[in-house]
């Protein structure tokens, strides 16, 4: 029997009855109630909003780009106390620690690995050898072909309507590309522009098995973000955003803001003090050693066919995303985003979110069926 199995969840008087085309290869694959993802956001998918998602049904991931090891271990303990659903960690794969975080994945039981950029064929063997479900996010049908060669299990297929790192091809085209391409042998999970039942309800027409939220899992009571910068994003129109090269080098969603223009009328080389600042910043916030930070941006220049400017200038993500998501600093700091966030404006609880959305679009397929007895 399917873990989506249709019905109310346990302890939930409200939950929505589920429509069996809800139950999908996805929710057997990682064994959750409903095929809708929360992804790992750098510092806002945390214990509480893992383990809210998970209780309610879907997966949480949480963010471990920016922990340190001892930290990801005390995150997957809380997750662990608050909830004995399945919940799934996001890795770099470009840390120099990387083979201790796995081994801290396998030894507490975490379900799923998913991965920000793809994985060596070696790394997906040990995951999957040791029963995590592997699930890197992709932009482009070429590189969900590569990783499906390497064997693994799944793929979030992000496009670019996506908030943070993301490519140019929309949810629309990527999708159903990648079905074509490796949807019988790999689950495919559609991300970007996702919020709504009608929205996993066209990304089941596309062929997808579940889709994946950030910027509404983020607007959420359980994200930590301080309540006043989710006032500035419940504020922002859809064409508030931007997609900016500015800010580490990379094609970056963000909310268009006075530093986004800053920062884009600027050379490199004028901000590459701040991106210096950032990566000793992020050096000490993350407790790696110099050399292991010269190590990754090795491996980063490698595998993402970046210069060395660009390398040093990558520093400025994870703090400039903490000046703002953590600390508030919302004129200091960049706000990831995708454009569905003019499409928000409240600030529901997880369960409120996840029971809205399976009831919408149990009554979008209801409709339909109804409509072909017709």
């Amino acid at each position: 029997m399917s873990a989506c199995r249709p019905g109310g969840l346990p302890g939930s008087a409200h939950a929505p009855r589920a429509h069996p085309a809800l139950q999908t290869r996805f929710c057997d694959l990682v064994g959750v109630r409903y095929p809708i993802v929360q992804t790992g956001m750098g510092w806002v998918a945390g214990p509480r909003l893992v383990a809210a998602t998970a209780e309610a049904g879907g997966l949480g991931i949480l963010a471990s780009a920016t922990m340190t090891c001892p930290e990801l271990a005390t995150a997957i303990a809380e997750v662990r106390s608050r909830t004995d659903r399945p919940f799934g960690v996001n890795l770099r794969t470009d840390v120099a620690d990387i083979g201790d975080r796995v081994a801290l994945m396998i030894d507490n039981g975490v379900k799923v690995a998913s991965f920000a950029q793809a994985p060596n064929p070696d790394l997906i063997a040990r995951c999957r050898d040791a029963g995590l479900v592997v699930m890197p996010t992709i932009g482009a049908r070429r590189h969900a072909e590569k990783v499906a060669g390497w064997g693994v299990d799944a793929v979030i297929a992000q496009g670019g309507e996506g908030g943070g790192h993301t490519g140019s091809v929309p949810t629309s085209l990527l999708t159903p590309g990648v079905v074509d391409a490796v949807g019988d042998t790999v689950a495919v999970v559609a991300a970007g522009g996702f919020f709504d039942g009608r929205g996993l309800v066209a990304a089941l027409a596309y062929g997808a098995v579940g889709i994946a939220m950030g910027t509404r899992f983020l607007l959420t009571q359980e994200s930590r973000v301080p309540d006043e910068v989710k006032q500035v994003y419940l504020q922002t129109p859809v064409t508030g955003t931007v997609v900016s090269t500015a800010v580490d080098g990379a094609p970056q969603r963000v909310i268009r803001t006075e530093l986004i223009d800053h920062l884009e009328r600027s050379s490199w080389l004028r901000n590459m003090p701040r991106a210096l600042a950032n990566a000793h910043a992020f050096r000490r916030q993350s407790d790696t050693t110099l050399v292991a930070l010269v190590k990754e941006g090795r491996a980063m220049k490698r595998g993402n066919d970046l210069s060395w400017p660009q390398v040093m200038m990558a520093a400025n993500a994870p703090m400039m995303t903490k000046a703002a998501l953590v600390d508030g600093r919302t004129d200091a700091g960049v706000l990831p985003t995708g454009q569905v966030v003019g499409e928000i404006g409240e600030l529901p609880t997880v369960a409120q979110l996840i029971e809205r959305i399976i009831g919408e679009a149990t009554g979008v397929l209801d409709r339909f069926g109804t409509a072909a007895e017709a």
